[in-house]
């Protein structure tokens, strides 16, 4: 039995290892702030990590245990915007995510620089499973207009659109995340 999990262990680091050194297309974005149009940096240096999920916050951030670094990191999915917690579908979006990426589990953040608020935005794997894509293909995230550049979101969003998936299935067309949060300041 140890021996079996010895190499459960050694094919799980494989994977990760795998995973990490596999490319991955991205742009160093400042998600909050005002990008340059077209969102493209391509001398902005991706650092891979292999971490440990601590807890998820709503559907589009968690936090993460990495090597290195004596706090947890604040990470924030990147090209996504999930429901926040206080709007339709908010609580759906946070517990799919926990369910892709269990606290405790090990995760690969394709880190790809920070936000204003001094969030990692990363493309996240969780399981061999891009969280980000997962979201959008659920329908429990937008794609995130304003800074995504990935083209397959798209097409995962309008396909779980045509499904009527996650939050397209709603009765009433559900707001966007960033609406939202615009109405929420305005009424301060």
């Amino acid at each position: 039995m140890a021996h079996f999990l010895s190499l459960h262990h050694f094919l799980t680091a494989l994977c990760l290892v795998f995973l990490a050194l596999s490319p991955v297309q991205g742009t160093s974005l400042a998600m909050a702030g005002k990008p340059a149009p077209g969102n493209a940096d391509n001398n902005q240096k991706v650092v891979t990590r292999t971490c440990r999920i601590t807890s998820v916050h709503d559907g589009d951030s968690m936090r993460a245990r990495c090597p290195g670094f004596r706090k947890t990191l604040r990470i924030r999915l990147e090209q996504i915007d999930a429901p926040e917690i206080g709007q339709a579908h908010g609580t759906q979006a946070r517990d799919y995510l926990r369910s892709l990426c269990k606290p405790g589990s090990l995760a690969v953040i394709k880190d790809k620089g920070r936000d204003v608020y001094h969030r990692v935005l990363a493309r996240v794997f969780c399981n061999d499973t891009d969280a980000n894509a997962a979201m959008v293909e659920a329908g429990m995230a937008w794609v995130y207009d304003y800074y995504a550049d990935d083209p397959n979101l798209y097409r995962l969003q309008k396909a779980a659109q045509e499904d009527k998936k996650g939050l397209w299935g709603a009765a009433i067309f559900p707001q966007k995340p960033w609406d939202f949060r615009r109405r929420q300041r305005n009424q301060r």
